[in-house]
């Protein structure tokens, strides 16, 4: 293995991979797990250091966990496992254990194939970039010295009855937060919810929290297999809790993913409620309860503008950011703002979780519908999501798009034509040769026009042979 392959591993979500390959196989899970806790034992003076871990439902999951457990434990770690939970769910643990960090071992709403390591610090936030770039030096310097690191050679063992009650007290520590601190006076009686658990890490936790709560639980997509987590199903595939929420005439249904950091929702007529409604739903609550810190919702470049436009009309500011979830958070730090999240329903409260959490989104609606005493449906009222259309171009260099004079000049004249009922942005991949056009309009015929002209312009500048 070349050791360059190594030098930048962690993206915006951790490091993800095909299970089983290059980072992902178990030597250098082995290095990972080592690395971070020499990392954590040099931060805090030398104490062995205390890590929490837990993962989804894929079949990688608990060879790579055990991996990771005993590469940290090798360089003097002391490690709990909560088994399979949620990834906000370790986030938590890692903060009120306390643990020095919090490992979750899950690709979210990828497929079976892949799996992912992501590290979270005591604050529940993610682990700092520069933690990150020296792991990837020590994992850098274990392949070129070759070095001798022993890999999973053993059988996967069983875990022992006391590991097993240990991880069923993290779970429950967890939903008992989640049932009392957050939840607190909630009460879901005569209330009925299909859950769609993507046949993840949500399986047990979320029907029994609901449940716990008062609701009647119609929990579908809970039987993992290990191959099956978001297969067909979850917050990737909406159609299923749909013709689900209507056969059962249910009052709402919520899709998580894979982790269950992320929530999307359909009312009780089967419409779907992505992550822009969710904020709309959530801010106009929390501002006539006057908690909606500087009546400010910061969400990424990608939102609908339908959601700025609802919000304007509440007289409530969007910042937008950079997409990627730490993006906002890194906003909502620096603001002081209460709200913040993305279209994929990935929501983030910071003061109670600086992780999305699935689970608290869904509590946080299910309030805004019980104390406004109104059907989902209408708490939506007021929101329209404006057509949208998105254009890749492959390109063979990314070049700032006002050096091209002919792209420019029609940015120029779609804004205009767009005026503020409308938006244009153009970025560039930051993983592939592409070029992103979005536009949204109240045309879609006229934003398709509108976006194909745009990307042969740049085609003819900077596309690739």
């Amino acid at each position: 293995m070349k050791p360059e392959n190594s030098r930048k591993l962690f993206g915006t979500d951790g490091i993800r991979g095909e299970a089983g390959n290059f980072p992902l196989d178990s030597v250098t899970v082995r290095v990972i797990g080592g690395s971070l806790a020499r990392h954590l034992a040099e931060k805090n003076g030398g104490r062995p250091p205390q890590i929490v871990t837990g993962r989804d439902t894929r079949e990688s999951g608990s060879r790579i966990e055990r991996d990771l457990i005993a590469g940290a434990v090798e360089s003097g770690a002391q490690v709990k496992s909560a088994g399979i939970i949620t990834t906000p769910g370790v986030a938590f643990l890692a903060r009120t254990l306390p643990a020095d960090a919090g490992v979750v071992i899950s690709a979210s709403h990828n497929p079976y194939q892949d799996n992912g390591i992501k590290v979270f610090d005591p604050s529940g936030r993610k682990l700092d970039e520069e933690s990150e770039r020296r792991i990837e030096t020590d994992i850098a310097g274990a392949l070129s010295e070759s070095a001798h690191v022993d890999g999973s050679a053993d059988e996967l063992k069983q875990r022992t009855e006391s590991e097993e009650k240990t991880a069923a007290a993290l779970r429950m520590r967890y939903l008992d937060y989640l049932a009392g601190e957050v939840a607190h006076d909630l009460s879901l009686g005569n209330l009925s919810m299909v859950i769609d658990c993507a046949n993840g890490a949500a399986c047990e936790i979320a029907p029994e929290l609901f449940a716990r709560l008062g609701a009647r639980v119609i929990a579908i997509n809970t039987e993992p297999d290990g191959r099956n987590i978001n297969l067909e199903c979850g917050s990737l595939h909406i159609e299923g809790l749909q013709r689900r929420v209507l056969a059962e005439s249910a009052d709402l249904g919520v899709a998580f993913d894979g982790d269950a950091d992320r929530a999307l929702f359909v009312d009780g007529g089967g419409n779907f409620v992505d992550g822009d409604a969710t904020m709309w739903v959530l801010s106009s609550y929390l501002k006539s309860r006057g908690e909606l810190t500087g009546d400010t919702v910061v969400a990424t470049v990608m939102s609908n503008i339908g959601l700025e436009l609802a919000l304007r009309s509440h007289e409530i500011m969007l910042t937008r950011t950079d997409v990627g979830d730490k993006y906002v958070l890194q906003e909502l730090i620096r603001s002081g703002a209460v709200l913040g999240g993305e279209q994929s329903g990935h929501i983030i409260f910071p003061r109670l979780s600086l992780a999305g959490d699935g689970m608290i989104t869904t509590l946080a609606l299910l309030r805004a519908i019980r104390d406004r005493k109104r059907p989902l449906a209408e708490l939506t009222e007021g929101f329209q999501r404006y057509p949208q259309v998105l254009v890749n171009v492959r390109v063979r260099e990314k070049r700032p798009f006002d050096q091209l004079p002919a792209v420019q000049r029609l940015v120029g004249e779609v804004e205009k034509e767009l005026g503020s009922r409308g938006r244009l942005l153009l970025r560039y991949s930051g993983t592939e040769p592409l070029a992103r056009v979005m536009i949204e309009g109240e045309s879609q015929n006229r934003i398709d026009a509108q976006a194909h002209n745009l990307a042969e312009a740049i085609k003819s500048e900077l596309g690739a042979d």
